[in-house]
């Protein structure tokens, strides 16, 4: 009996990871159309995770819209063997966001943020040492409610969905791990320096 050799053919996240990376490269190069290709493809996550910081949408539409012109000059330094680029480009959409609020004065006293050179911007330097041993401190679903929220973007009402809790578990377990984070970086000297005055 002959055997019959089956070539295995790559699936379609493999497909799609080849054509990213082709259209940084491109990018990194000037083309045009490659930016065009990694606007359509990531503007609508983006977005939502910058929504999920500034909660306006038209303001998350505005920083959206930052994140791509500043793409346009920080893509040159972006190295693919260091980071996946969509991680990469969630840094960079977190800064703008965060500068955004800073600039309107309206970050409340629990949002947890290091500062410029600790956030992995790839224009800063500063590692992000003391965030990673902060949240290891915490209790696994406060450090996994925050992760979701803040690192992947996640709405409450997502977050209760992955996780198996309710919204209102999540909201609490966001309130103290948030309250709990703060109080730990500042214990190591890492929290913001800026903050808006306590809310009654």
């Amino acid at each position: 009996m002959t055997s019959i050799s089956i070539e295995a053919q790559p699936d379609a996240e493999q497909i799609a990871s080849v054509r990213v990376s082709q259209a940084i490269r491109r990018a990194q190069l000037g083309d045009c159309e490659a930016f065009g290709f990694l606007y359509a493809r990531y503007a609508d996550d983006i977005h939502g995770y910058v929504r999920s910081i500034v909660r306006d949408q038209h303001e998350a539409e505005d920083v959206t819209q930052q994140v791509f012109a500043k793409l346009i000059h920080a893509i040159g330094k972006y190295e693919e063997r260091r980071v996946p680029f969509f991680a990469w480009l969630l840094r960079v959409a977190r800064n703008l966001a965060i500068d955004h609020l800073r600039g309107q004065r309206m970050i409340p006293v629990e949002e947890v943020r290091m500062s410029d050179e600790g956030s992995g911007d790839p224009a800063g330097g500063r590692p992000m040492a003391d965030l990673q041993d902060a949240l290891s401190t915490l209790p696994s679903d406060q450090r996994e409610v925050l992760v979701l929220r803040h690192f992947a973007g996640l709405s409450p009402m997502e977050i209760a969905a992955r996780t198996g809790r309710s919204e209102g578990s999540i909201h609490g377990l966001h309130h103290r791990g948030r309250r709990a984070l703060r109080v730990e970086l500042t214990s190591r000297g890492a929290a913001p320096a800026t903050m808006s005055p306590k809310r009654p």
